[in-house]
């Protein structure tokens, strides 16, 4: 069984991720407090939006990435099988 800290989202996310991540919500509040809740509130809510939108893209990837290293260990695997039984069958 894995890890919990080796499951989830915490592993796909390194740390100058996790830095924009922090940086990004720190900065929304910021122009939240310092704009209010006007018209410019759209503006900053777009700019939250497309952030968060490149982070979930980049989990999606991270996520892919790494089930495409099993899938390319596992031909790695049986290619080197093969190779066995046929050097070994000369």
């Amino acid at each position: 069984m894995a890890d919990q800290r080796d499951s989830g989202v915490g592993r796909h996310l390194d740390t100058p991720s996790r830095l924009v991540i922090s940086l990004t919500m720190v900065l929304f509040a910021v122009a939240l407090g310092v704009k209010g809740l006007g018209h410019d509130l759209l503006l900053e809510g777009g700019v939250l939006l497309v952030s968060i939108k490149l982070i979930i893209m980049a989990y999606k990837n991270s996520v892919a990435n790494t089930r495409l290293l099993g899938e390319l260990t596992l031909v790695r695997e049986a290619m080197a099988r093969l190779e066995r039984r046929l050097t070994d069958g000369r």
